[in-house]
């Protein structure tokens, strides 16, 4: 017995001979829509290559030939001629896509649940070589604006908001544009799995999270999703005006021109590396200040040590290295009590495997004695990797990260929808008193991540953030480092901590126009 026979939902799918797969898993796909409990109304393929439907026996299959390169254009005309009520997308452009048996009848279930409901998407299975794997997604809020969240690849919509939702002239982010909208005025709903509850299978195409991919994006690509986030932010009272709230910043004599913090925990291979870029600074009158957060047994103190006056690397010539050893393995705390230690006017980020480049304080003090209103100085840098070897090589494939769509009139807008800002992060020690110092694991989520990123948007919002475009800073890749191709747990973990402190910026800046 067919249930929901009131509910008219058509489906939308894509196909390209450039595809991935061939035409018959673009078979298996329809196939899985073909078996469900409650029929598809129709079915349209937009395809730029045709599509061969001999022997599916399938009446209700339309093929509409199309610009994939015009998705949203495309979209709306499939759309529009659609007689349904709902519509189901399936973006299966970069892998087969199988829903479940029970797909259609469990997502108008959820909506008869959640009748204000725009949008509804569910955690999936993922299929690999070595099995299938349960991806549990996020739910959704107001603060998850990032242009890569993973939403899967189902989407369910009530069909009139889904029209009024596509822009034509979006051509990259056609979706993100689609869920920002839909979230103004409607529930996105997710529906999650615990476990055998996933509502469709993805095949994997082999590919590992890596934090940095939104950088290999394209230069056009980033720019209409710094449009959409920005037109998102104005319609719901959050865009910070160009220039608006900027104010000088609090200034302070202290005896040294900089203070470069190194919090740090099990890391004595690394450790000597990250002081002596220091060393090489072209300015003198700086000092080194690292917190090793793994206690009195940590091994990195005792390289630390040997810096110190009476150790066998001290040089009285070079900057003074200091030493705090704490036993909470808390970022943030370790940042703020170096701030507290700190003798010079401007604190510099060093993380304990990376190295700054020689000239890197020099340009970094530079940039602030250029203009009062700056109130944090973001700079650039390189990839670099440490073979099995012990060689550090450049990772030629990957450009100087710029973070150039940091851009003075919108960065602070844009920061919202990716990930990071660039590096080092450099800032006055008064600014980081006043602004209520670094995140200490005491917002939602945060588990020693984010707390760069949260001060990034907090000191934005009043301050000017000088860029530095010139690489200052390398960041070395190695298989104990925290930021390359990390497991799915910890990436959703990452993400919930960086999108609370999204949400939180969101209200602030909804405030901050408000005037309170």
């Amino acid at each position: 017995m067919e249930l929901f026979n009131d509910k008219q939902v058509s489906v939308v799918l894509f196909y390209s001979k450039k595809f991935s797969y061939a035409h018959d898993g673009m078979v298996n796909i329809l196939r899985s829509v073909e078996a469900q409990e409650k029929s598809f109304k129709d079915i349209t393929i937009i395809s730029d290559s045709g599509f061969a439907t001999t022997g599916l026996n399938m009446n209700n299959l339309k093929v509409q030939e199309g610009n994939l390169e015009n998705l949203s254009y495309e979209l709306k005309k499939a759309v529009s001629g659609m007689k349904s009520d709902y519509v189901v997308i399936i973006d299966n452009r970069q892998s087969e896509v199988l829903l479940k048996d029970a797909y259609l009848e469990t997502v108008l279930m959820a909506f008869e649940r959640k009748p204000k409901a725009g949008m509804i998407y569910a955690d999936y299975d993922l299929k690999t070589d070595s099995g299938t794997i349960e991806k549990h997604l996020l739910k959704h809020h107001i603060g998850r604006v990032r242009d890569n969240q993973d939403y899967g690849k189902v989407f369910f919509y009530p069909k009139n908001i889904l029209i009024n939702a596509i822009d034509e002239e979006v051509k990259f982010k056609t979706f993100y544009d689609i869920r920002l909208k839909i979230s103004e005025k409607n529930e996105i709903v997710h529906l999650a799995n615990r476990y055998s509850g996933s509502l469709a299978t993805i095949v994997d195409q082999g590919k590992r999270a890596n934090v940095f991919d939104y950088l290999l994006d394209s230069k056009d690509s980033q720019l209409e999703a710094e449009d959409i986030i920005s037109a998102h932010l104005k319609r719901i009272g959050a865009f910070l005006a160009p220039q608006a709230n900027y104010r000088g910043r609090p200034d302070e004599n202290r005896d040294l021109k900089a203070s470069v913090i190194i919090p740090v925990g099990q890391r004595p291979v690394f450790i000597s590396m990250a002081i002596e870029s220091v060393f090489k600074q072209t300015v003198g009158d700086i000092e080194v200040i690292v917190v090793v957060n793994g206690g009195s047994d940590d091994p990195t103190a005792v390289e630390v040590r040997k810096y110190l006056e009476g150790g066998v690397k001290y040089d009285a010539t070079k900057p003074k290295v200091r030493l705090k050893v704490v036993d909470i393995n808390n970022i943030g705390f370790c940042l703020n009590i170096g701030t507290k230690m700190a003798k010079g006017k401007y604190y510099i980020q060093l993380d304990s495997d990376d190295r700054l480049k020689p000239n890197a304080v020099e340009k970094v003090i530079e940039k602030f004695e250029s203009d009062i209103n700056i109130g944090m100085v973001i700079g650039s840098y390189e990839a670099w990797e440490l073979k099995a070897n012990g060689e550090y090589c450049r990772i030629k494939e990957m450009p100087v990260v710029t973070h150039d769509e940091w851009t003075e009139d919108n960065g602070r807008n844009n920061l919202l929808r990716i990930n990071g800002a660039g590096a080092p992060r450099c800032i006055p020690f008064e600014v980081i008193k006043e602004i209520g110092y670094f995140d200490m694991n005491d917002t939602p989520f945060a588990r020693n991540y984010g707390e760069d990123y949260d001060i990034v948007c907090r000191i934005s919002e009043k301050y000017k953030i000088g860029r530095i475009f010139d690489p200052i800073y390398e960041v070395v890749r190695h298989s104990g480092g925290t930021d390359h191709n990390i497991d799915e747990l910890t990436v959703n973990r990452n993400d919930e901590a960086k999108d609370q402190m999204r949400l939180e910026a969101i209200e602030r800046r909804i405030e901050i126009n408000k005037g309170t």
